[in-house]
């Protein structure tokens, strides 16, 4: 005779844990591990530029203009005779920092208003719409430029005239993945049960919508930097 199993009960069924399943799929693949290698190099090599870089990347030798790589100038000199992988080095900082941060504004404030007028749509959808509208009227470039403009020189302001130009593509995309995602069955489930909009939209509706953004943020940062 067959054992029988018991029934199983929610106390006997062991909780999974979204984030190590994620980590564990995410990190299953030798490609990411890869890629992710790749990004852990570029950040060390930024964060500890002043010890890693070999040379100073601003004092000229004009004695050695436009050397090829050696021992002494990995990858050689420019017409000022400073060495390249140093000021490659030193350049990476402040490239990463403006990719990272005008990406980082642009997804945090697009994603947001995107939720808010996917979800509640009504006068909400129409008037952040309407604006994000307004700024795709403009080529982001152009309204990099024209923010940069007003708000005068300087880095910090250009991470943010760049953040400000990037926020429709996010905002549209997240409204058009929330207007699909909130009318599935697990969604009706979560307001039947009395589960509040901000826990149906954090915890039920942004997992669900995430990897597009993702995509997004991998294929925008080469245009920020």
């Amino acid at each position: 005779m067959a054992e029988q199993i018991p029934n199983a009960t929610p106390e006997t069924i062991p909780r999974t844990n979204e984030l190590k399943r994620f980590i564990k799929v995410f990190f299953g693949r030798g490609l990411v591990i890869f890629g992710s290698l790749i990004i852990l190099l570029f950040l060390v090599m930024s964060a500890f530029g002043p010890w890693i870089a070999p040379h100073d990347p601003n004092v000229q030798d004009l004695d050695h203009v436009l050397t090829p790589p050696s021992s002494e100038h990995l990858l050689g000199t420019d017409y000022l005779g400073r060495d390249l992988l140093s000021r490659l080095i030193y350049g990476a900082r402040s490239s990463l920092m403006v990719g990272i941060v005008a990406l980082g504004i642009a997804a945090i404030i697009g994603m947001v208003s995107g939720m808010a007028a996917g979800y509640f749509g009504g006068w909400v959808y129409s008037v952040i719409m309407r604006v994000i509208d307004a700024l795709m009227s403009f080529p982001m470039l152009v309204l990099a430029l024209l923010i940069s403009a007003l708000l005068g020189g300087g880095l910090k302001n250009v991470m943010i005239a760049l953040g400000v130009s990037m926020i429709p593509g996010y905002a549209r995309l997240m409204c058009g993945l929330v207007l699909s995602t909130k009318e599935t069955d697990y969604i009706l489930a979560q307001r039947s049960l009395g589960s509040s909009n901000l826990r149906i939209m954090l915890l039920h509706i942004l997992p669900n919508c995430f990897p597009p953004i993702i995509v997004l943020i991998t294929m925008q940062i080469g245009i920020a930097i």
